[in-house]
C-alpha cells in the first residue's frame, strides 16, 4: 500500500487507539474485530466507520486513497481529541518537544545507548550465524480442539504437541478478544478454553507471534436457545423455555425483567449449526418478527436479523421510521449507515408481526416485508457456507413461521 502525505499521523492515531482498546496485536485481528470496533466509535462518536473502511485504515485491505476527512475526525475523536486537526496540532507538538528535551539534556544517554545497541546486535546477528543451519519447521505441529459439550456455557480442550518446540512464548488465540488469549506452556499438553455465546471462530496457535496453526472452532446451539445480554456472562434459556410450536417467545418473567433495566439490554434467539453445504450466497429466508417492548430505552423497536456464514455475514435492521438513522445494515463487504445513508425502508412498527423476506441469489439480496420489496443490492465477498442465524431484540421480541430454503438444492431445512 502506497504511504499518503499524513500516513505516519494516522499510525500514531491507531498506536493510541489499540492502546485504549487493549485487544491485543492488531495483526491478529480479523472481520469480526473490526464489526465490534465500529460498534464501539459509533457508541462513543456518533460516527459510524464500516469495518469495510476500517481494516483499509490498518491496512488490512490493499487501498491506495487516503482516508477521508470525516474518517479521520471519527478516528481521532475516538483517540480522545476534538476532531483531526486537534490530534495534529497537539499530538505531534508534544512528542516533538519531549524528544527535543530529552535529546538535548540527554545526548550522552543516546550516545551511549547507540553503542551498546550496536553490541548487541553484532552479538544477535553472529549468533544467528551460529543458528543458520536451525530451520523451524512447524509442520508436524499438533493443534486441534473439541468442545466438552453440546450447548452454553461451552469450554473447549485444545490438544497440542509442543516437545520439539523451543519457545517461551506460545500462545493459543481462541478469538479476536484478549481474555480469550491463553498462554502456554511447552510442557503442556492441554489448555481449556471459555466460551458464552455460539459462533463459528478461527483458533490460531502462535508461537514467537507467528501463527504457525489454525483451525475452525464450531460452538453449536444445541438447537434453539435464548439469551439476555448481560455483560459479560449471558443470561441462557433453552429451546424448551422458548419454543412454543412454530413460536419462539421468552415468558412473562423474563420480559419482566428486561423492562426494569435502567440501562438498555438485547435478548436474543440463537441457532448455530452444522447445516452441510448450504451456500450462504443461494438461499431463501422467512419469518415474521415482533418487537413486544417498546417503552423507555425499546422505543424504536431496534431489531436485527443476523445471518451468520463461515466467512462473513448479513446484518438486517429494522426499527420504527422515526429511528431510520439508528440502524445500519451488513451484506458481507457492504456497510450502511444510516447517518449517512437512507435506511427508512427498513422503518416499520413492530408491534405487530411482520413477515421478512431475504432471497438471495448469485450474490444479489432482495429484501421484503409483509411481501413487498423494500431493498435489493449486491456484494462481492461471499458468506461462505450459511451456519446459524440471530434474531436480536433491543428489549424482547417474538419469531414465528421461521423458514430457511436451500435454493442450490431446492430444499426446506427444518430448524
Amino acid at each position: 500500500m502506497n504511504k499518503y502525505k499524513e500516513h505516519t499521523e494516522v499510525q500514531k492515531c491507531l498506536s493510541l487507539i489499540e492502546e485504549k482498546l487493549n485487544w491485543g496485536d492488531s495483526n491478529l485481528w480479523h472481520n469480526d474485530v473490526f464489526i465490534e470496533l465500529s460498534e464501539k466509535i459509533q457508541d462513543e462518536t456518533k460516527v459510524l466507520l464500516s469495518s469495510t473502511t476500517l481494516k483499509r485504515v490498518w491496512g488490512k485491505v490493499n487501498y491506495n486513497s487516503a482516508p477521508s476527512i470525516s474518517t479521520l475526525n471519527a478516528l481521532a475523536q475516538f483517540a480522545g481529541y476534538l476532531n483531526w486537526r486537534d490530534f495534529k496540532n497537539k499530538e505531534p507538538r508534544k512528542k516533538e518537544i519531549h524528544f527535543k528535551r530529552t535529546f538535548i539534556t540527554n545526548i550522552r544517554v543516546i550516545m551511549l545507548s547507540a553503542f551498546i545497541i550496536a553490541v548487541l546486535f553484532l552479538s544477535i546477528f553472529s549468533m544467528s550465524n551460529n543458528r543458520s543451519a536451525e530451520v523451524k519447521d512447524y509442520s508436524k505441529v499438533l493443534f486441534k480442539s473439541k468442545p466438552i459439550v453440546e450447548g452454553l456455557p461451552n469450554s473447549v480442550v485444545f490438544d497440542f504437541d509442543l516437545k520439539e518446540i523451543d519457545s517461551d512464548n506460545i500462545l493459543i488465540q481462541q478469538y479476536w478478544d484478549t481474555s480469550k488469549t491463553i498462554k502456554i506452556d511447552k510442557s503442556q499438553a492441554q489448555a481449556i478454553g471459555q466460551y458464552y455465546y455460539p459462533g463459528y471462530f478461527r483458533a490460531k496457535l502462535l508461537i514467537d507471534n507467528e501463527i504457525v496453526k489454525e483451525h475452525d472452532l464450531f460452538i453449536k446451539s444445541k438447537g434453539w436457545m435464548g439469551t439476555i445480554d448481560y455483560e459479560p456472562i449471558p443470561k441462557y434459556f433453552k429451546q424448551s423455555e422458548i419454543k412454543n410450536k412454530d413460536k419462539l417467545v421468552f415468558s412473562k418473567r423474563v420480559f419482566d425483567e428486561i423492562s426494569l433495566n435502567k440501562e438498555p439490554v438485547t435478548s436474543t434467539f440463537h441457532f448455530v449449526n452444522d447445516l452441510g453445504d448450504f451456500s450462504g450466497d443461494n438461499f431463501q429466508l422467512e419469518s415474521s418478527i415482533k418487537s413486544t417492548f417498546n417503552e423507555k430505552w425499546g422505543v424504536c423497536q431496534k431489531t436485527t436479523l443476523i445471518i451468520i456464514g463461515t466467512k462473513s455475514a448479513f446484518l438486517i435492521p429494522f426499527s420504527i421510521s422515526g429511528c431510520a438513522s439508528e440502524i445500519s445494515l451488513m451484506l458481507s463487504n457492504v456497510f450502511l449507515d444510516g447517518k449517512k445513508n437512507d435506511l427508512s425502508v427498513f422503518g416499520t412498527d413492530l408491534s405487530v408481526f411482520r413477515k421478512i423476506k431475504v432471497i438471495t441469489e448469485n450474490k444479489k439480496v432482495k429484501i421484503y416485508i409483509d411481501e413487498i420489496e423494500i431493498y435489493t443490492n449486491t456484494y462481492n465477498e461471499s458468506i461462505g457456507d450459511i451456519v446459524g442465524v440471530r434474531f436480536k431484540f433491543k428489549g424482547v421480541g417474538e419469531v414465528k413461521d421461521f423458514k430457511l430454503f436451500d435454493l442450490q438444492e431446492n430444499k426446506i431445512l427444518d430448524l
